[in-house]
């Protein structure tokens, strides 16, 4: 019986930890929340600026709690961006203990890279993506067969445009933190990855195809820095099997001596 006691504490210590680490992400999301929310309408006015340098300078709607709930998405939405850095440095303090020193110094790296490029992508997104997106999209204004044709946005459907590119590229930028996670896990090697290249480039203009606007300069402005990306992952991959192997030898030879 003493046993079955002994085996249960470091498990009520885990979730103990587990909840203690929930709770700081959570309470740092609900500040940042409370804070974005104050600053809903500047935020919002950031994010309409590719809008406005597309030449639409009009958003609607037509749901009394529409532009409500639209102030309420985007302090979400860039509570999550701001709280990001203290939600992942929770997950890591609550992992990293249960990890070697070699296993954290192969992963810290990953854990930097993640919001770096997450960023990368979104402001790709943003600052080049978008506007062309919409100068496409709204140059379907116009007179048709004697009918003004003329684009009215609503704020919902805006913002839902925007979060899909911000998110959308910001998550694709992953892709090289992905593939090296899973050659460090040991679910794909450095050979596979470049037996697969050409599926890796059909995928990535699959993944623009649904991501962007149905036109040429939109999805190749996500497929090629994939395809880049998917290339910068197998040198980094190169590079990290080149250390492992160093180590490797320095171990073998300090077993010998």
């Amino acid at each position: 019986m003493r046993d079955i006691d002994d085996t249960r504490a470091p498990l009520l210590e885990h979730l103990i930890e587990l909840r203690r680490r929930l709770l700081w992400a959570v309470a740092a999301l609900g500040l940042a929340f409370a804070i974005c929310l104050y600053f809903a309408k500047p935020i919002f006015a950031f994010l309409v600026q590719p809008l406005l340098r597309a030449g639409q300078g009009k958003l609607i709607y037509t749901n009394i709690f529409e532009a409500f709930f639209v102030e309420v998405k985007v302090a979400f939405f860039a509570a999550i961006m701001i709280s990001f850095p203290v939600i992942a440095s929770q997950i890591w303090q609550f992992v990293a203990p249960g990890l070697y020193a070699k296993e954290k110094r192969a992963f810290l790296p990953f854990l930097v890279m993640t919001p770096v490029l997450f960023l990368m992508g979104a402001a790709l997104a943003y600052y080049v993506a978008m506007p062309l997106a919409l100068r496409f999209l709204l140059s379907y204004q116009g007179n048709v067969g004697g009918v003004d044709q003329q684009a009215l946005p609503g704020v919902g459907n805006y913002l839902d445009f925007v979060t899909k590119f911000l998110f959308g590229f910001g998550v694709a930028f992953l892709l090289p933190v992905l593939l090296m996670l899973l050659e460090q896990a040991g679910i794909v090697t450095r050979n596979q990855l470049k037996a697969g290249r050409r599926y890796a480039i059909v995928g990535a203009f699959a993944v623009a195809a649904v991501l962007t606007p149905p036109d040429v300069v939109s999805q190749l402005m996500l497929a090629v820095p994939l395809v880049a990306l998917y290339e910068f992952a197998l040198i980094a991959i190169l590079f990290t099997e080149r250390r492992r192997s160093r180590e490797r030898g320095t171990d073998d030879s300090e077993t010998a001596a």
